[in-house]
């Protein structure tokens, strides 16, 4: 569903990403985890066609990316992107949005609206849901991000730090149970930047590990401690990969504090 090929990136200074290479199959959840400033961002904008590589391409249910106006434009009718800090009308109101966002998706008009008013209450936004966004606080405009690509019922989801942003513990619930639900579907392949690997353990089939602007590890979860040979948390499974004495050193800084 998602073919990355070869791809090369920099933003003029210095290369973000180094000849990437990663496949998604149809239906998976894909969780993609490192450290801050590697290309982890970078990489969901090439694949969601707000970027375009310098080298290598980007394929998308066997569609190039960029290739032609024609497909190009079948491309986007199946992939919706949510950025970290999505732009957001401020002068609408959440119901407005998320309604624009489904007719710009081409959602079924009557399938629309109840879907938007079972999105609203999910995520506990019934109250401002007629109120302008500009008056949402930073947790309530993260909902309605996130609702708006939820809405559109696009066959691709491209999520960056979808469970950062202010989310409040039953937000953080829903919008982890909506995943593993999609997650658990065949006709739905999301990927997504993630920081805590235990959000994404249980819905994440395979988690790309990008480190110094290429692919470490691909993997599932147990596949990925398999190999690192850790038998703790997922979190320690990605430092002792990413950078193997990070517990040693972690052990070393505590002795000497306590000295």
């Amino acid at each position: 569903m998602i073919n990355v090929v070869n791809v090369w990136h920099h933003y003029g200074v210095k290369p973000i990403l180094h000849d990437v290479s990663l496949h998604v199959e149809p239906g998976e959840l894909v969780a993609v985890m490192g450290p801050n400033g590697m290309g982890k961002s970078t990489l969901l904008a090439l694949v969601a066609g707000i970027l375009c590589p310098l080298e290598g391409h980007v394929e998308i249910d066997g569609l190039k990316r960029r290739n032609s106006i024609e497909e190009e434009t079948e491309i986007r009718k199946k992939v919706v992107y949510l950025s970290a800090d999505p732009y957001l009308p401020l002068i609408s109101t959440g119901r407005e949005f998320l309604l624009a966002m489904g007719r710009l998706y081409e959602v079924n008009e009557k399938r629309l609206m109840e879907h938007t008013a079972q999105l609203l209450n999910l995520f506990d936004l019934k109250e401002q849901a007629d109120s302008p966004i500009r008056s949402y606080s930073t947790g309530q405009k993260k909902k309605i991000g996130i609702c708006s690509a939820i809405i559109t019922e696009a066959p691709i989801m491209i999520l960056d730090e979808p469970f950062s942003g202010g989310l409040d513990s039953a937000a953080l619930l829903v919008l982890s149970r909506v995943l593993k639900r999609l997650a658990d579907r065949k006709d739905v392949t999301v990927m997504m930047a993630v920081p805590v690997p235990e959000l994404v353990e249980p819905i994440a089939h395979k988690i790309a590990i990008v480190a110094k602007g290429r692919i470490l590890e691909y993997d599932s979860p147990e596949g990925l401690r398999k190999k690192s040979g850790c038998t703790g948390t997922l979190t320690e499974v990605l430092e002792t990969m990413i950078h193997p004495k990070v517990l040693e050193d972690i052990e070393e800084y505590l002795s000497g504090r306590t000295k």
